[in-house]
């Protein structure tokens, strides 16, 4: 059984489409179908089924996707462990991302990794918390950075530092001249917040029920942040953010913060997540410690940020 057969059945395993697999490897449809033809005459059984809309594994097909991936997981480390001892510094890290704060503190790990590794690949994908912690499990992804993690035995929690959401609005804004907004101020003005699977609005409906608080009432429901900000520049809309998700803008005035009260605040953790069974290779180990030490230093020194860290370094931290 050739590595060929192994690479071109796991991105076909992935895609489920022998079309799409074939494009994506830059092959055709039917060397696609001759390495499947070769692994099934490997094994003794058919692995796939074809139909109209693609390809679904069989039994005996989903035993030996989970195994192969495993096996293409090793190759890669192996790969990356040369890599190493030839001081290339070259590979690629897998990253799954959600909610606003992580995006921004990904993008600025990213730009500094970048000078220090310019050869290495990072890819982001953004997901939910939920399907972050799941990547990492099935082996999917090298790492998590996300907020509202939700706990799971199988993951470790490398770094989990403390973020309090804050009220986002203009300086101009009838609300900006309050010194915090509880939840009388919130229902009074308009929002722009996303919808409610989203779990910062969660939160807040939750905090509404116990204050007894009618429904949260939005005027602007969308979970774009590019959105949001510009509601909010314009005078438009409340955002329910970290402040470390729009630093650059209260930095630079256009928009400012003010402390949620009691009654109406949200706090969680960012939370860099990876997988207690698998080792990192070097590209993943070394994008991992320095997105560690950017969020031990954002967060231990920047009073924008509202947050403090609450979780060492460690393997054996499960959550």
């Amino acid at each position: 059984m050739q590595l060929q057969a192994i690479t071109y059945f796991n991105e076909l395993v992935r895609c489920r489409s022998i079309r799409q697999a074939a494009q994506n490897l830059g092959v055709t449809p039917t060397a696609i179908s001759r390495q499947l033809d070769n692994l099934e005459y490997h094994f003794g059984v058919q692995l796939v089924e074809r139909g109209a809309r693609g390809i679904e594994l069989t039994a005996a097909g989903e035993v030996v996707a989970a195994r192969l991936k495993t096996a293409i997981r090793a190759f890669d480390q192996a790969n990356q462990a040369i890599d190493d001892l030839r001081g290339l510094r070259r590979g690629e890290v897998s990253v799954h991302v959600n909610g606003a704060t992580g995006g921004s503190i990904l993008a600025a790990a990213l730009a500094a990794f970048s000078k220090e590794f310019p050869a290495i690949r990072v890819t982001v994908q953004e997901t939910s918390a939920r399907e972050a912690m799941s990547a990492i499990v099935r082996g999917d992804t090298d790492m998590a950075l996300t907020l509202f993690s939700p706990d799971d035995p199988r993951v470790t929690a490398r770094v989990r530092v403390r973020v309090r959401h804050a009220a986002i609005l203009a300086p101009d804004h009838p609300a900006a001249a309050l010194k915090s907004l509880d939840l009388d101020a919130l229902t009074t003005h308009a929002l722009a917040v996303p919808d409610t699977s989203y779990s910062a609005r969660a939160a807040l409906e939750a905090r509404l029920r116990a204050a007894g608080h009618d429904p949260l009432s939005v005027s602007f429901t969308t979970a774009s942040l590019t959105v949001q900000k510009e509601l909010a520049r314009l005078g438009a809309a409340i955002l329910i953010l970290p402040e470390i998700a729009v630093i650059r803008d209260l930095e630079l005035g256009s928009l400012v913060a003010r402390p949620l009260a009691a009654d109406a605040a949200i706090d969680t953790a960012l939370q860099l997540s990876l997988s207690p069974e698998r080792q990192l290779s070097f590209a993943a180990s070394r994008f991992a410690a320095s997105l560690e030490r950017l969020l031990r230093a954002r967060f231990s020194s920047s009073p924008a940020s509202s947050a403090t860290v609450c979780a060492t370094r460690s393997t054996q931290d499960l959550r």
